[in-house]
């Protein structure tokens, strides 16, 4: 493993690229209670025309599907993922971003386990045509309470406002119609394309020993098969240096006016998909 010193925080990051390409960061705390780790993929809501995995042609996917496959990837043939991290004593989440999708969970115990759970549950999907029907209710849902929420309102709001053409102004779940557009071939087809290890990070941190951890990560990655990795191929977005809308006002019922101001800066990354830790 590489070691990287940071001096001014006095910290020692571990870095290792495995042979598919997984990318893993442990950062041991010793004397720390807690141990968390972070699973994440470059999949995120802007990511919905793309080359997909071993083919030639651009596609166009529903929005929201990076967000729909995040509430799917918890679906185990035996069970369901965060049942399971709670029988080891850990809590488990997920988000997405424009950019990411994420696992995480956080334990006081059986830290070893909970990271092979974590890879083996991101590293494998298991869905059927049900229960990808029965998600679609959930999911609008979900989306119809953020609509109620003023603070998510004014602040997607203004990202709406600042991008003509660029996807990151489309809301990261979607919206009600395009979730239900959103079918298992669908799923599955962005599940192989952005899953791959070499589109994936591990961060540990806690309570870790770095070279028994990377030992186990080794052995459980060596254990499975994945297809040869690609580079893949976003569509590139023609996008103006200029705001799309300069103000606007939504009404709602609040007890005090809420306001947002927002820079739209052009020359800091042109594509956020290419942010990386």
């Amino acid at each position: 493993m590489e070691k990287i010193y940071y001096q001014t925080l006095k910290e020692t990051l571990y870095y290792e690229k495995m042979e598919n390409g997984l990318e893993v960061y442990l950062l041991p705390k010793y004397g720390f209670e807690k141990t968390y780790g972070l699973f994440s993929t470059c999949f995120g809501s802007i990511d919905t025309s793309f080359v997909p995995l071993g083919q030639n042609e651009m596609i166009k996917v529903e929005d929201g599907i990076a967000h729909f496959l995040e509430h799917k990837m918890f679906d185990m043939k035996d069970g369901d993922a965060s049942d399971k991290f709670a029988s080891l004593g850990a809590s488990s989440n997920a988000f997405t971003s424009s950019s990411r999708t994420a696992y995480l969970f956080s334990t006081t115990s059986h830290e070893e386990e909970c990271v092979e759970l974590l890879l083996d549950f991101v590293q494998s999907l298991d869905i059927t045509d049900e229960s990808v029907e029965k998600e679609k209710g959930i999911i609008c849902q979900e989306i119809k309470m953020y609509d109620d929420d003023p603070d998510w309102r004014v602040y997607f709001g203004s990202i709406e406002n600042l991008y003509h053409n660029h996807p990151v102004k489309v809301d990261i779940a979607g919206t009600c119609d395009s979730v239900n557009r959103i079918y298992k071939d669908m799923l599955e087809l962005c599940y192989q394309t952005f899953y791959h290890p070499s589109n994936m990070m591990l961060f540990v941190v806690g309570n870790i020993d770095p070279d028994k951890m990377i030992s186990i990560i080794k052995h459980n990655q060596n254990c499975k098969t994945f297809q040869n990795a690609n580079i893949i191929e976003r569509k590139v977005y023609d996008e103006p240096r200029s705001v799309a809308v300069k103000e606007k006002f939504d009404v709602m019922q609040v007890e005090m006016n809420k306001l947002i101001l927002s820079i739209k800066i052009n020359d800091i990354f042109n594509d956020l998909s290419l942010i990386h830790i």
